[in-house]
């Protein structure tokens, strides 16, 4: 019998509860995608290829918006959002993708290869995904 561990990589728990949005949407039209696509996270597409992808999660939102009185149909995404992201190869053992979060103060980041965002990994999908389904 085999005590060895079988690697759960990032691509077996990233989900697709994400959505990619321009930057120059307001604050008040991302939460409307964060609703009707039941999104956790919306991505910041590239705007040209020398550029990077953003994130944009409901703390930000919290932080930059509505802690600091500001109305959502006048803040641009772009002012509020993360860039540059880090970003996760959809091969990297869950292990190391939990490190890397600790080690940056991340709780989710985009999966990218390619140059193509494949979904979205985070200490919720590790913990579930990776500890429950593939244990």
């Amino acid at each position: 019998m085999s005590s060895e561990r079988k690697v759960v990589r990032t691509r077996d728990v990233m989900t697709d509860e994400f959505a990619i949005i321009d930057g120059l949407m307001t604050v008040k039209e991302a939460l409307t995608i964060f609703q009707e696509k039941e999104a956790r996270v919306l991505i910041i597409d590239k705007r040209h290829a020398d550029d990077e992808y953003g994130l944009l999660l409901l703390s930000d939102v919290a932080k930059k918006v509505v802690a600091k009185d500001r109305s959502p149909e006048r803040v641009n995404v772009y002012e509020v959002m993360a860039k540059p992201v880090v970003s996760v190869d959809p091969h990297m053992d869950i292990r190391y993708c939990a490190r890397l979060f600790e080690s940056f103060g991340l709780a989710h980041a985009p999966v990218i290869e390619n140059e193509k965002v494949l979904g979205v990994v985070s200490y919720r999908s590790i913990v579930l995904k990776g500890l429950l389904e593939h244990a």
